[in-house]
């Protein structure tokens, strides 16, 4: 790994790996985090910074959420000051903008107890818009603040194998690399704030188009009784291969359900893509369709589902059903 950069200068590289993953040591574990958010996602990413020699302070508004995290040497606190006032980094995984808001904006947020490190790195995905609101009224603080939202589901969460995209001051960004690479294996910082929220809606749009179209397509070889499987490993070797189809294909077609990312999460994320897209204007058509089917999913009490479970609208749709197996 190149060490020119002052980033980078404190981890060396291990012959030891975790689920096929270079692992990289850090030499200084003095860093303390301060952590909000311990969902499905913010649990593993807190206990990959632990592992790395970090001191986590973890809190969530669900008592008992970070509970297991403790094994794992994660300090868990009762409250946001407790978290981060002696903060090197505050690190936060939430679900939606009104959270990261308040954590903020809050009458304990990051406002009336700036951390220690004057250095405030969101992981959510949120609001650009919102986002470069909160990182103004941070800097008047004397706080830096980041956008990175990440890629790569909770299996990259916990294998720390995260796509993390980066918004905000390039100095900012060098000094939570050290942190980030605890996270993930991808760090680019693609602009100024609100940059990273901007290109994870992208990418959330393009997951969902690309979702609707596996649907699409496995509907239409169901109703000509091709077998599904077959099919979908013919296509996963020619132009239409996919993470998606390759990953949440077999669920769609076993009718597994079990949630991973949630259809809830990704309608929400398609209504930021959808609002960002009003503020300019940019028509999304493809965008607004997968939407309205996302919206019947929930409708459908499909929401705490994993976004396969989209499939079902198909069902639905053409009078199939794609048995259950959970």
């Amino acid at each position: 790994m190149p060490t020119s950069s002052a980033a980078s200068r404190n981890w060396r590289s291990s012959n030891s790996t975790t689920n096929g993953r270079r692992i990289l040591m850090k030499t200084d574990t003095s860093g303390i985090v301060g952590f909000l958010g311990l969902g499905v996602m913010g649990r593993e990413m807190a206990r990959n910074l632990a592992q790395a020699g970090y001191t986590v302070r973890a809190f969530d508004i669900v008592s008992g959420a970070g509970d297991a995290l403790r094994q794992f040497g994660v300090e868990i606190v009762n409250d946001i000051p407790s978290a981060v006032s002696d903060a090197d980094i505050v690190v936060s995984m939430l679900p939606d903008t009104p959270q990261v808001e308040e954590i903020v904006r809050g009458p304990q947020g990051l406002l009336a107890v700036p951390p220690r490190g004057k250095l405030y790195v969101d992981m959510s995905t949120i609001a650009p818009e919102a986002t470069r609101k909160l990182s103004q009224e941070l800097a008047a603080a004397g706080v830096t603040m980041l956008d990175a939202p990440v890629s790569g589901g909770p299996i990259g969460a916990k294998n720390g194998t995260l796509t993390i995209m980066v918004g905000g001051e390039a100095s900012g960004f060098e000094q939570a690399t050290p942190y980030l690479r605890a996270m993930g294996t991808t760090l680019n910082h693609v602009g100024a704030s609100g940059a990273g929220q901007t290109v994870k809606l992208c990418n959330q749009l393009i997951c969902g188009i690309n979702i609707q179209a596996i649907c699409e397509a496995l509907a239409l070889a169901r109703a000509w009784d091709i077998n599904l499987p077959q099919m979908r490993e013919v296509l996963l070797g020619g132009s239409a291969a996919s993470w998606m189809l390759d990953k949440l294909g077999p669920a769609m077609i076993e009718g597994d359900d079990s949630a991973g990312f949630r259809i809830d999460l990704m309608m929400k994320d398609l209504r930021l893509v959808l609002e960002a897209a009003q503020k300019h204007p940019v028509p999304l058509p493809a965008t607004a369709l997968v939407a309205t089917q996302y919206q019947n999913a929930q409708a459908y009490g499909e929401g705490a589902n994993g976004n396969q479970a989209l499939f079902r609208v198909y069902d639905r749709l053409t009078g199939q059903q794609t048995a259950k197996t959970n």
